[in-house]
């Protein structure tokens, strides 16, 4: 089972992430694991930042597929609008999804006012996470489409008032249904 946490900045992916692969028994590979050595090395959006964050995602992908097939792996990211790299990332993740069955996808979201809130929540920018309120506003202003929104298996998750642990429990509980 692949589930993907697809969702802006601040809406809690990694925290409810980490609930969710504790819940399953599974495995979390976060956004961030796969963008930091990108980030750290090299300037974003280059060509040189997408070819290094592809080989990671790349050899994290691999690494999945040798885990036992029982083994439930979640996945965060921030794909949404039309730009044709972010697509591409997108049919990768689906791939790996209809190569570990089933492939589910949860958009997480929350309202303006709480993304707000927890995008400027401490300990942020060590892990090279947006930390800005314009940033959610403007998100918020665009409301691009999350990618995987024609999904099958799709649930929309407003984060809101839950704690990662109620979030990552409602997702494991419709898990249960799929």
């Amino acid at each position: 089972m692949i589930v993907v946490l697809n969702g802006y900045p601040g809406v809690g992916k990694l925290t409810i992430g980490r609930e969710l692969a504790r819940l399953l028994s599974g495995r979390l590979l976060d956004i961030h694991t796969v963008y930091n050595l990108a980030f750290a090395l090299t300037e974003f959006k280059s060509d040189e930042f997408k070819a290094t964050v592809e080989k990671v995602e790349a050899l994290g992908h691999e690494l999945i597929g040798k885990l036992p097939a029982a083994v439930p792996v979640v996945l965060t990211t921030v794909l949404a609008g039309d730009d044709p790299w972010g697509y591409a990332e997108w049919e990768r993740m689906v791939q790996l999804g209809r190569s570990r069955p089933p492939f589910c996808v949860v958009h997480v979201t929350c309202t303006l006012e709480e993304n707000m809130r927890r995008i400027q929540s401490e300990g942020r920018d060590q892990l090279r996470k947006p930390r800005e309120p314009e940033y959610v506003r403007r998100n918020h202003a665009s409301a691009l489409a999350l990618f995987g929104g024609d999904e099958a298996n799709l649930l929309q998750l407003d984060a809101t008032g839950l704690s990662a642990l109620q979030s990552a429990q409602a997702i494991s509980d419709w898990l249960g249904t799929v």
